[in-house]
């Protein structure tokens, strides 16, 4: 009876085990490197030669616009379009590359895509943020709202646009300060470069001091520095001159603008503000200050202090003397 019941059971020899073992294993190692490697080569060398070519022709798009560009804002724009389509190119790819590798790894993709579809539906209702980070730069881009190298100030941020996407925004402040903006929260865009920019110098004058002389004085200043090789190139019109803006305590404000190209009137701002302060020295025009105190003796009336900071005592070093205007 037992005889029988023991054919049913197959010794098997260690030896035999990793024979079979070794067979199999080299069976699969061949099969392998016969059918599925060489498509793997092909998958992921196709896949480096497409990233790298997006990254040739970005490149070569970006030197051809700057030799030829003659609009920084034209600049920008080739920037920024040519980054954004660079890197969802390179995420298409990479993303069509991996479900081409998957399967000849051995991976079942229809289990995975199957629950990929359910899972997307619960993924979609937590990445809303991240959907309308992505519709915003897309209507962003569309709209030409900014582009790397403009700066701007968006969410209460103010800074250059160093990298942009279709999710986020990056800035870089004054001060070296990096900040990294979520398209979603791009409500409100204030552009400080587009086109031209316009820079004001409120010049604080004395209240003793002649409007009209002091307009003759601010005028020949700024043309001379409009006139001057060194920043002609930089100026999109004369400098405009508004006149007697407003008068506090004993200072006389005189409002000095420059029109000037994009994110270019820090130069000229700098150079007529020196100008102005040796040219007023050089007329003996003192700056304003809402704190001097005057001493004003006439004729036809008594001596009389006044100040605008309250009671003070002695007399102060600008003081008007009398005689003098």
């Amino acid at each position: 009876m037992q005889a029988p019941l023991l054919q049913h059971f197959v010794i098997i020899r260690p030896d035999q085990f990793f024979s079979d073992l070794g067979q199999n294993y080299l069976s699969d190692l061949l099969e392998f490197l016969r059918n599925k490697l060489p498509r793997l080569l092909v998958i992921l060398i196709g896949a480096w030669i497409l990233i790298r070519a997006m990254g040739v022709i970005a490149h070569r798009v970006v030197r051809s616009a700057e030799r030829h560009s003659t609009r920084p804002a034209h600049l920008g724009q080739v920037k920024t379009l040519t980054g954004v389509v660079r890197a969802t190119g390179i995420a298409i790819v990479g993303v069509l590359a991996t479900l081409e590798v998957l399967p000849l790894l051995g991976f079942n993709l229809g289990p995975l895509l199957t629950s990929a579809g359910v899972a997307g539906v619960a993924i979609g209702l937590a990445a809303q943020t991240i959907v309308k980070d992505c519709l915003n730069g897309f209507l962003i881009l569309v709209e030409d709202q900014y582009n790397v190298g403009d700066v701007i100030k968006v969410a209460g941020l103010t800074g250059t646009v160093e990298e942009m996407s279709l999710r986020k925004t990056i800035l870089r402040d004054g001060d070296g300060t990096l900040y990294t903006i979520p398209n979603s929260q791009v409500t409100t865009v204030a552009n400080k470069t587009r086109d031209f920019s316009l820079a004001t110098i409120n010049v604080s004058v004395d209240f003793s001091a002649n409007p009209e002389e002091v307009m003759k004085i601010l005028r020949d200043t700024a043309l001379g520095v409009r006139n001057d090789p060194e920043f002609s190139d930089l100026f999109l019109a004369d400098p405009t001159l508004l006149g007697v803006d407003s008068i506090q305590g004993s200072q006389v404000i005189y409002p000095v603008q420059l029109r000037t190209k994009a994110n270019k009137q820090w130069a000229p701002m700098r150079e007529l503000q020196k100008r102005i302060r040796l040219a007023l020295e050089e007329h003996n025009i003192l700056p304003g200050d809402a704190y001097r105190v005057y001493a004003i003796d006439g004729p036809s009336s008594p001596a009389e202090v006044k100040t605008s900071s309250g009671p003070q005592t002695g007399a102060a070093p600008t003081a008007i003397k009398p005689g003098k205007s």
